[in-house]
């Protein structure tokens, strides 16, 4: 036995002192470890796996950002980004375990063989997808592929049992990160931007181009909930609004020395006057994007604090598709305010829960409230009111959560999807009247509203899936929900893809303070002059306390 023992333990040593030229020790002992566990573990090990689950919890020991992405991850991750995939063509919902098609994307390859609004796809290359309880991810495989292949896909059509077969061939699919664009009055122009991709500059353009032709002369730049994407679309978006050679954003690293993006003056939009809406879910090239307009005293931001996500990652790509997203410098705004939120190396948790805890403390709600950094005070480019660093970006105006219409009912009905079922069954019994009733949006959102029986219709539907009734909640809530409801009948009845934006935000608190800053010139330019006073107030408060702290009094 002790013979048997040291004959292993002779070979273990002779696995371990394994070398190779120029490999550092630390390497070599990653390296001998994976060959022990590959080679002498007592169970079959997926090396694949195993060197996946090193990376992954090597890189889990740094920042909060840095992350491993296998092949299929990576390319989920980065097609909406990309502004295209391919496919078939279509916007779907699920409507009891059956693919309900909204709309057909203009253009596209299902709209082109006369797929409509309303169909149900049952059958997709003979295998079933109707009623099987299949998740939208499988369902978007079968749909999705190569461009120029075929698919064939079996509808049913109204309340014909007939099954209508159709042959589409795939295609390139645009993705859209402009939301929405339209004017709120004579005067003012509305861009709502749901991320940044590689096609948001040519969008947001296309956007500015036909609002102008609509006579806008000030322009409101919503960016609440934007996660971000792409630097550069941020960049090319600030150049349209800055004077030649303005700082736009800059980047530095251990490893990376300074590097700096400028405007190149030749922007068609620098005398443009501007509002921007934020969030505390807009983070990182939203916040770009926003602190460079506000270090140079551009617009007026009207919000909440953002969400402070202020490193650069820099992909690493291997050979299997798979890559990593490492952490390699920060961003800096123009005024030297770093964007990103402090954290602790591999804390993630508590980096996660940043969101939660300014919540607890009342951020989302009361100005008084707000955590101002006082100590890290920075002054803009061309006015030099006081701005405050500390993570990212504080808002012009605040601009509190609106929750006087929300309830746990109203929260149920969404979360249990009660609220898009009974939309989905609206539109699919009333789409051909509403169509000839209503001509354009326009008039839709002037002159529709859901009846007494069909709100009483909508709260039976919750009752039937388990939602039960509640008097007062649904009081509290009953406008909110018409306007939810009201606003994707309108999305899934017409092509505007502004529809439901539109519909949605006649009672949106951030933009009517966007609004009343903007129309009130005084106002405006005094904000762009002197900044907030209530946060200098607020600033000196924090101020004074961590002084009495200090001193004991």
């Amino acid at each position: 036995m002790k013979r048997y023992i040291s004959i292993v333990a002779a070979v273990v040593i002779a696995a371990f002192t394994l070398e190779a030229q120029n490999i550092p020790d630390y390497l070599q002992k990653l390296l001998n470890a994976q060959y022990a566990v590959s080679n002498f573990y007592v169970d079959t090990v997926n090396n694949n796996k195993l060197v996946e689950d090193a990376i992954v919890g090597m890189i889990s020991k740094l920042d909060p950002h840095s992350a491993y992405t296998d092949a299929a991850e990576t390319k989920d991750m980065e097609e909406p980004l990309n502004g295209e995939f391919s496919g078939i063509g279509i916007q779907f919902n699920m409507k009891q375990d059956t693919l309900y098609v909204i709309q057909t994307i203009a253009g596209g390859p299902s709209e082109k063989v006369g797929i409509l609004p309303g169909d149900r796809i049952i059958y997709v290359n003979d295998s079933t997808i109707a009623g099987v309880k299949m998740k939208n991810t499988d369902i978007m495989k079968r749909l999705r592929g190569k461009k120029g292949t075929k698919v064939t896909v079996k509808v049913k059509r109204g309340k014909s049992k007939e099954l209508i077969t159709f042959r589409i061939t795939r295609d390139k699919i645009p993705l859209y990160s402009v939301d929405a664009k339209y004017m709120l009055d004579e005067r003012t122009g509305y861009i709502r931007i749901s991320n940044f991709g590689a096609k948001t500059y040519h969008e947001m353009m296309e956007a500015m181009d036909m609002l102008s032709g609509q006579g806008m002369k000030q322009v409101i730049i919503d960016l609440t909930d934007n996660g971000g994407g792409y630097l550069e679309a941020a960049v090319d978006m600030c150049n349209e609004f800055l004077d030649a050679d303005q700082l736009i954003v800059y980047t530095e690293g251990r490893a990376l020395p300074r590097s700096e993006a400028r405007a190149m003056g030749n922007g068609r939009y620098r005398d443009l006057k501007m509002a921007i809406m934020v969030s505390q879910f807009s983070a990182s090239a939203s916040e770009i994007f926003t602190g460079a307009m506000q270090d140079w005293d551009r617009a007026v931001v009207v919000g909440r604090r953002t969400f402070a996500k202020g490193l650069v990652q820099r992909p690493f790509r291997f050979n299997d598709g798979s890559m990593i997203r490492l952490t390699v410098a920060r961003y800096f705004t123009p005024s030297g305010r770093s964007i990103q939120k402090p954290y602790t190396a591999g804390d993630k948790k508590a980096y996660d829960e940043d969101i939660y805890n300014r919540y607890k403390e009342g951020e989302y709600y009361c100005v008084d409230s707000i955590q101002f950094n006082d100590t890290l005070r920075y002054t803009t480019m061309r006015n030099h009111r006081t701005i405050y660093g500390g993570g990212g970006i504080m808002p012009d105006v605040f601009v509190p959560v609106d929750t006087t219409e929300y309830s746990k009912y109203y929260r149920d009905l969404v979360a249990k999807g009660i609220v898009n079922q009974y939309c989905i069954d609206y539109v699919d019994r009333h789409r051909k009247e509403l169509l000839k009733k209503y001509a354009s949006v326009s008039d839709f959102d002037h002159d529709f509203s859901l009846t007494e029986k069909d709100l009483a219709d909508f709260v039976a539907m919750g009752e039937r899936d388990s939602v039960k009734y509640d008097e007062n909640q649904f009081a509290t809530s009953r406008n909110l929900l018409s306007r939810v409801m009201k606003g994707i009948i309108a999305r899934d009845v017409f092509t505007d893809t502004s529809a439901y934006t539109i519909i949605i935000n006649h009672d949106n608190p951030d933009l009517k303070e966007a609004m009343r800053v903007l129309n009130d010139d005084e106002l405006y330019n005094r904000l762009l002059r002197e900044g907030n006073p209530e946060y200098e107030r607020i600033a000196a408060r924090h101020r004074a306390a961590r002084e009495a702290a200090a001193t004991g009094k």
